[in-house]
This record gives C-alpha cells, sequence and structure tokens, in this order.
C-alpha cells in the first residue's frame, strides 16, 4: 500500500503552518512541477458537497474532519448530508451558484443518469464527471426475520416459494434499494434474477433512502432491501432481519460509490478539482488502516454525521461479519476497501458494467453507445493527474482503464470489451 501522505511534506512543512496561504506555499514546495505550480494554487477555496450517510462516505467526511481540504488549499469545503439520493441529484441539477451542490459522494450509475437526462426534470442532460471510486464492497442484501427458517444465502431461488406463497395470499412482495439504476438496484437485481426471481414481474421494487431502511423493515414494509453500511449491520443489532449476501460475495472486489461532479465546476476550476481530490485521496489512504477503523467508527457515527452508535459502523468495517441468522464471522475479506486494490481508480471497465446492466433493466436504451458514454463522464486522466502530484507509488496506478474480465458469484463472466455477449447470457431481463 502506497504510505500515506503525511509522512513526507507534512511534518517538515505543512504542520507548522497554520494559516492558509503558508499551507498552500508548503504544497506548491512540495509539487514543484504539480498541480500547483502554474497557477496559483486552487482557482476557489471550497465547493459544497453532499454526502449520504453511509460509510462509504468516509473519504470526504475524514477529508473535512482531518484537515485535508485545508491541506491542498480547500479550507473552504462544505460536506453536506442528503435526505435520499434523489435529494442529491437534485441539488446536483441545481449547482453550488443556485443554492445546491457541485459535486457528491454518489452512487457510480448516477452521474451517467444525469449525464443522459434520464433521471432529471424534462429529461434536461447535467454534464456530469466521475473522478473517483470512493470505495470496494460491503453492501449488504438483507432479509425480513419472517424468512429466516428458509435458510437463504447467496442462493435466492429460497425465496421462491415463500414468495410465492405469500403473494398466493393477496400480499405484495416489496424489494427495496436506493435509488433506481443505482448500485443498489443493480445489486439486488442480480442476486434476485440469478435465483430466478424476476425483480420485474415477481417482486415489487421500492426507493426507500438508506437511512429509513431499517424503521421500514421493522414496521413490514419490505421483505428484503439492498444498501450500504451501517445498515444492514444496525438491523442485525436491533433484531429485525439478517443479511442474507453481502455484495462481495456476489462480485468480489466490486466498485461502489464514486466522487461525482458537474463537468462545468471542473471546467471552470480544474486545479481545485484537482485539489479536492488529492484530499479526498489521501483522506482513501488514512481510512483504509486498519488501525485508523475504531477512531473512523467514531467519527462516522457522531450526530452531526451518521447520528449511529459506532458499533453499527465498525464490525463490518473491519470484516467481522454478523449476518444475523446463526452465522457471525470474524476477520473476513470482505471489508471495504478504500485505497487497497486500486480502490479509488475509476476504472471505465466498471462503469461499462453499470451501464450495461442499465440496458439490462431498461433504464437506458439498447442502443446506448456505452464507451462513448463512459469516455464522456469517467475522468480518470483526473486521478492520474492527482496521483502523480501526490507521490503514489506507480505500482499502485493502474496501467490501463479496463481491470478486465469480472466474474460473477453465478459464473457469468462481464468482457468490457463486449458488453452485448454479457447482456444476450443473462436470461432475467427487461425485455424477458
Amino acid at each position: 500500500m502506497t504510505k500515506i501522505l503525511t509522512t513526507g511534506i507534512t511534518r517538515r512543512s505543512l504542520i507548522k503552518t497554520t494559516a492558509t496561504a503558508a499551507l498552500v506555499g508548503a504544497v506548491k514546495t512540495a509539487f514543484p512541477s504539480g498541480a500547483f505550480a502554474a497557477a496559483a494554487g486552487p482557482e476557489v477555496k471550497g465547493i459544497k458537497l453532499g454526502y449520504i450517510a453511509l460509510t462509504d462516505a468516509a473519504p470526504l467526511i475524514i477529508a473535512k474532519e482531518k484537515g485535508l481540504f485545508e491541506k491542498y488549499g480547500m479550507p473552504d469545503v462544505d460536506v453536506a448530508k442528503q435526505a435520499s439520493w434523489g435529494a442529491t441529484r437534485d441539488n446536483l441539477v441545481l449547482g453550488g451558484a443556485a443554492n445546491g451542490i457541485d459535486g457528491a459522494h454518489i452512487l457510480s450509475p448516477l452521474p451517467y443518469l444525469m449525464h443522459t437526462g434520464k433521471v432529471t426534470q424534462n429529461n434536461k442532460p447535467v454534464p456530469m464527471a466521475i473522478l473517483a471510486r470512493l470505495n470496494l464492497d460491503s453492501q449488504g442484501i438483507s432479509v425480513a426475520k419472517e424468512y429466516a427458517e428458509t435458510g437463504v444465502q447467496l442462493d435466492a431461488s429460497k425465496l421462491k416459494t415463500a414468495f410465492e406463497k405469500k403473494k398466493a395470499e393477496g400480499k405484495e412482495i416489496k424489494a427495496a434499494m436506493t435509488f433506481p439504476g443505482g448500485t443498489h438496484d443493480l445489486w439486488i437485481r442480480y442476486w434476485l434474477a440469478a435465483g430466478g426471481i424476476d425483480p420485474n414481474k415477481d417482486v415489487s421494487t421500492i426507493v426507500v433512502p438508506p437511512p429509513q431502511m431499517v424503521a421500514n423493515m421493522k414496521v413490514g414494509n419490505m421483505d428484503v432491501f439492498c444498501v450500504g453500511e451501517p445498515w444492514n449491520e444496525q438491523l442485525v443489532n436491533q433484531g429485525i432481519g439478517f443479511t442474507a449476501a453481502t455484495t462481495g460475495e456476489l462480485w468480489k472486489g466490486h466498485p461502489e460509490k464514486a466522487l461525482g461532479l458537474r463537468a462545468d465546476w471542473i471546467e471552470k476550476n480544474p486545479n481545485a478539482a484537482k485539489a479536492l481530490l488529492m484530499a479526498v485521496m489521501e483522506a482513501q489512504q488514512w481510512a483504509d488502516s486498519m488501525a485508523n477503523k475504531e477512531e473512523m467508527a467514531d467519527i462516522l457515527g457522531r450526530r452531526q454525521w451518521f447520528n449511529v452508535p459506532s458499533k453499527d459502523v465498525l464490525g463490518r468495517l473491519k470484516g467481522d461479519i454478523n449476518y444475523g441468522n446463526g452465522r457471525d464471522v470474524k476477520g473476513t475479506s470482505l471489508f471495504m476497501k478504500f485505497w487497497k486494490d486500486n480502490a479509488s481508480f475509476p476504472f471505465k471497465s466498471h462503469d461499462a458494467w453499470f451501464m450495461a446492466e442499465n440496458i439490462r433493466w431498461g433504464y437506458l436504451p439498447a442502443n446506448t453507445d456505452i464507451k462513448a458514454l463512459v469516455n464522456q463522464v469517467n475522468r480518470e486522466d483526473i486521478w492520474r493527474a492527482a496521483a502523480k502530484d501526490l507521490g503514489v507509488a506507480a505500482a499502485d496506478i493502474p496501467a490501463s482503464s479496463s481491470r478486465g474480465k469480472e466474474t460473477f458469484f453465478d459464473g457469468k463472466v462481464f468482457d468490457p470489451e463486449n458488453p452485448s455477449a454479457y447482456l444476450d447470457s443473462l436470461s432475467i431481463k427487461a425485455a424477458s
């Protein structure tokens, strides 16, 4: 793993300085040929970023709490809680100049759905960019306690009979996710479909904001849900349901949230965009250290961030998974990755999968030019420039935009060079 930057320039030149101007000067000294050489640091001192109360927002929260935005000349960054992904979208459409936001911790497909106008008012496209991935893995698919006897885990087919019986009684089966076409929607659809349950015909998919999942399952509003942490762990801790599978079991090392920004903000503030990204990348390195997990859980649990007990955050951060169905596994490799395994790098091949799945479920038209769309939104070039200025080791910078073929738990293979072959191999999809 790359050594966190604080071991170098910070002790020598940054800690001693407190004024913002001096901080920026120190960073200039450290990177004479980089981001701050050609211009006087970032064009602006701040940006308003949105986040949802999910553990994978940690890089933004840690960058704020640890003074990393200031370190890179952005002392006025505001990290503001959003009520839902719909609110995140609406505030991004508004933009910071109209009292909205200019960037966010965001579901990886959402900037694409906004960029194409698929989820915006009057289908008006809002040009967007993805600068980094914020994390890999560690979302969960959780099930109401009434289904405990089915023994359902990774194989969703164990729910088929129970679902059919409930439907025969005239009751609706509700599968909750956080935004249509977003990551949680795609994970729960993939899981159900792999088990022979058609998410368009056999269940009703409903949208529920992440922090409201547990309360809604408590009162019986849903049968299954997919969401990020700490909400699956909280569900188990409160004895309301159990986790059938974590998403890393569906696809080990899968991409999850992203740092998304309005494209017009980046165009106006290219130095600031890179400075912002450098702060987030350093926060990802800090967040990835096992030695920092307890402190991070304490920070995230605070009232102004998630307002939950830190134990609801900590367990799965470390890879300790109490599924709530008699399985309690310690030290798994299914913990959330923020930096290791190239977690921060926005692979274009991963965005191609998200686009293919959005085509699968009818959110994007079948004739979507996946490659062209990904090239418009994915700004891995900014990530590479930021990594160079941060002094990230060459070994930690992917040589390619593609991570190559990806294999899922049911044996399906996604080749980013041939998304149509992948789509053809799937029996359950919107058109089926």
